[in-house]
């Protein structure tokens, strides 16, 4: 039996002011990570959505960023000088000023398809992370695609339940091919962040929260997770 998660729903004037305390929010945990293990990682999403809260959380001065990773839920299978690179958004809008001497984990790591070799160099990359992550912030898609795990993903099962902690995935809405953190990997973090912006993003939570098989809209399996999950929502 799925059990529903704790959810905290927060709704935010503007997306100014959303970024800001999102920011906030996540730089507590770092802090408080780094103050009780030595070190912070966090995982974010990509897309145009969180830009603002990139350049607020980069922002931040009383963080020790050189004790900080960052790295990815999820990325399209592209080169980091590509446009369609969530890497790129987050080298050029979070890791500068204080920012820049974080550590950063890109998931890509080379080759034109994510095959067992591309996907074995990401996830050796990966165990110089902490066994938790402080945040890990989510971002959805109207199709209530979370990560990568999209609707019609030839590998969804295995990425809402393998330890992972990455796996390739492919899918008719996914556009490239593509790698993404496992869920049972992001669910150990100290804070859960859901970031979705606009009526059409709410609307769509609503019916994920809704009955309905996690298959067609797979961010029902972060909402059943049991993790408690903090929504930051604006118009």
């Amino acid at each position: 039996m799925t059990q529903q998660a704790e959810l905290d729903r927060r709704s935010f004037a503007d997306k100014a002011t959303l970024a800001m305390e999102l920011a906030e929010a996540v730089a507590d945990r770092i802090r408080a990570a780094i103050a009780e293990r030595g070190e912070a990682a966090i995982a974010v999403s990509g897309g145009s959505t969180p830009a603002r809260f990139f350049q607020s959380l980069g922002k931040t001065k009383d963080i020790d960023w050189s004790k900080v990773i960052v790295t990815l839920v999820d990325e399209r299978w592209v080169d980091e000088t590509s446009d369609r690179s969530n890497a790129l958004l987050v080298n050029e809008r979070m890791l500068q000023g204080p920012a820049a001497t974080a550590r950063f984990f890109p998931l890509y790591s080379g080759g034109d398809e994510p095959d067992a070799t591309g996907v074995a160099k990401t996830n050796a990359l990966l165990a110089g992370l902490p066994e938790q992550f402080a945040a890990v912030v989510l971002g959805m898609g109207n199709d209530g695609h979370t990560a990568s795990f999209f609707p019609g993903g030839d590998t969804l099962a295995e990425a809402l339940t393998a330890e992972g902690p990455t796996l390739a995935i492919r899918a008719p809405g996914a556009g490239e091919p593509r790698i993404t953190f496992t869920l049972p990997r992001l669910l150990r973090t100290d804070g859960l962040y859901l970031h979705i912006e606009g009526e059409e993003k709410a609307a769509v939570l609503d019916t994920a929260l809704g009955e309905g098989p996690t298959e067609d809209m797979p961010i029902r399996a972060v909402l059943r997770s049991g993790h408690a999950v903090t929504v930051y929502w604006c118009p």
